[in-house]
């Protein structure tokens, strides 16, 4: 089925998006696209574009069993692939060197942690994988599509003197104020695989590919979230072009010529 693109507008986003978006007319400061069900069921997981004018707070989200002890259902593991990135852009993920809690809390509230956030210039075919628990903020100029575990739960560390809540004792506490490792990051490029696995964990699977068979053949027969990144997907009688994304479940896709889609699915 196609998914329902469910506009989210945020302090940082944009009044003109980098591309078409059914329903955006301007005006509104939209953030994030969520792609949801019409039914309103809930899925495991939660696909979004996100496009940014002005940095996002410095957050972190628990693990699952931070989360449970803190009365919710699931913690927060994301990814990144990242679409369109202007000039400057950069993503903030880890810190420059280990923070205990206590200098952690120190620098988010003297505003120091901004400069201890270690910001990585980007561009577009960057992949990051941001496990539970790492500290990090995207900066303004990025378009990228989010695959995360859904749950919902942020804690703001830092926004900028922006006037929303700051969530430290809970920030503090299930973060992992460190470097971020190097084998968490994909330079994929302009490279057009017929299906190229970005990653593989207990929470999603997440490729990258131009053949339809490999992919369904990578990720499993369901379902599977596409999102194009150029061209169109058909299953069905649903389509989903740039800007959308259909839910792939007990058929296979078919892919009009010089389509490359995003995937994402659950392990098997």
């Amino acid at each position: 089925m196609k998914l329902v693109a469910r506009h989210v507008e945020k302090p940082w986003g944009r009044t003109s998006l980098p591309i078409p978006i059914d329903g955006h007319e301007g005006g509104e400061r939209i953030g994030e696209i969520w792609f949801t069900r019409d039914d309103a069921q809930p899925m495991p997981l939660l696909v979004k574009l996100l496009f940014t004018s002005e940095r996002l707070s410095i957050q972190v989200h628990p693990d699952d069993e931070q989360a449970r002890d803190r009365g919710l259902a699931a913690g927060k593991t994301e990814c990144w692939y990242v679409t369109a990135a202007e000039p400057g852009a950069v993503l903030g993920i880890g810190t420059r060197e280990p923070l205990d809690g206590e200098r952690l809390r120190a620098l988010a509230l003297d505003g120091g942690i901004e400069a201890m956030m270690d910001w990585k210039p980007v561009q577009p075919g960057d992949f990051f994988l941001i496990p539970a628990g790492t500290v990090h903020a995207i900066g303004a100029g990025v378009s990228l599509v989010e695959v995360q575990q859904n749950s919902d739960v942020t804690y703001r560390l830092y926004d900028y003197g922006r006037p929303r809540e700051l969530h430290l004792d809970d920030g503090v506490a299930v973060a992992r104020a460190e470097p971020y490792a190097d084998d968490l990051f994909l330079r994929t490029g302009d490279s057009q695989a017929d299906c190229r696995i970005l990653v593989s964990n207990r929470h999603f699977t997440v490729a990258k590919g131009v053949d339809a068979s490999a992919i369904m053949a990578g990720l499993g027969s369901g379902p599977v979230w596409m999102v194009p990144l150029e061209g169109e997907v058909t299953c069905g009688a649903d389509r989903a072009g740039v800007g959308e994304c259909l839910l792939v479940e007990g058929e296979e896709p078919r892919f009009a010529p010089g389509t490359e889609v995003l995937a994402a699915g659950r392990p098997g």
